[in-house]
């Protein structure tokens, strides 16, 4: 007779239950959505839904009748992984493509591996990149935004600021030259430029952020660990040579950085357990994620960079291990 049930990580003592803790992180991506929803109007509301809907869908399929378990969907991890897969991608692209995205982040990042508590990876960005190899032109075309637009046809689209900036050093251009080019930082803060649904307010993400710090479902290693050591790397790098390479706050208000920093990143079930270990976790993420942006082929390097550090954290776990509950503690 078994009498005791070893699940997958996490392991926390906590009042909260999965449900609870997933629908408060649902709750938290609203300011970001209401954001989302009025720049791009329509196209991201119908983008958001069919995410949601089709990792939903994909989830009870695959337990229901190939893993042939307990049916978990209502739990919320789904509804979560179908808003990141939507806050992921261009409010453009067609919904088909958002359904084969669902299908890759639920069938072959979470269930393939046993479902929630199992994945090594952050499912909405399995999803993200296996869109962005499969269809790279519509992943790489974002609208520009429009309050409040309601139409879902001939929808003029843009480079991003780090595309802007990305191809206009690749060229010759200085910095100085490419700064008008882009959005005022004010506007970057707000979320009024070209990107994917949910990435482009800053101050929404961060809204969100600080409700989940204060609701205890996140803590703050791994986002002050990401984003410092981003303003590490490209402050210096900016020291050296601002003609070249942008300053750190452009970094920080652009692009998926914010997102990835506070809710990819911070994916309990893909990130390190112990103190150490996360903020190992979110340097590496930092330092990879400017890496990819200023040497790499992609202007943006966020999807990348959390995906490398997922594969290293059984190895950052193990060097870092969290103390044994009951264990001496040695002095000296």
């Amino acid at each position: 007779m078994n009498l005791l049930t070893v699940s997958g990580s996490p392991h926390v003592y906590t009042e909260e239950s999965v449900s609870k803790i997933m629908y408060g992180v649902v709750l938290s991506l609203i300011p970001a959505a209401l954001v989302s929803f009025w720049f791009f109007g329509l196209a991201a509301i119908l983008v958001t839904l069919t995410a949601v809907v089709s990792c939903m869908f994909f989830e009870f399929i695959i337990q229901k009748y190939l893993l042939k378990g307990p049916v978990t969907v209502f739990d919320g991890s789904a509804v979560i992984t179908g808003v990141l897969l939507a806050f992921i991608v261009p409010a453009s692209l067609p919904l088909w493509m958002v359904v084969i995205g669902s299908l890759v982040s639920i069938g072959m990042a979470k269930m393939t591996f046993g479902g929630l508590g199992k994945n090594i990876f952050n499912p909405a960005l399995v999803g993200r990149v296996f869109l962005m190899i499969s269809f790279p032109v519509d992943m790489n075309m974002y609208p520009k935004p429009s309050a409040m637009s309601t139409q879902l046809t001939d929808i003029i689209t843009g480079p991003t600021p780090l595309a802007i900036v990305k191809e206009g050093v690749a060229q010759g251009e200085k910095i100085a030259d490419l700064v008008p080019q882009v959005p005022e930082y004010a506007n970057l803060l707000m979320g009024n430029m070209g990107g994917s649904v949910g990435e482009i307010s800053a101050l929404a993400i961060l809204l969100g952020g600080l409700f989940m710090l204060f609701r205890r479902i996140i803590t703050w290693e791994i986002p002050t660990a990401y984003l410092g050591s981003v303003v590490i790397l490209a402050g210096t790098l900016w020291l050296i040579d601002p003609n070249q390479y942008i300053d750190p706050l452009f970094h920080l208000i652009t692009g998926g950085l914010m997102l990835g920093a506070i809710y990819m990143a911070t994916d309990m079930v893909t990130s390190p357990m112990g103190r150490w270990g996360m903020i190992v976790y979110g340097i590496g993420c930092g330092f990879l994620t400017i890496i990819i942006r200023i040497f790499g082929a992609y202007p943006e390097g966020v999807a990348f960079a959390i995906l490398i550090m997922n594969a290293f954290v059984p190895l950052i776990n193990r060097a870092f291990k969290p103390q044994r509950f009951g264990e001496e503690v040695k002095n000296g």
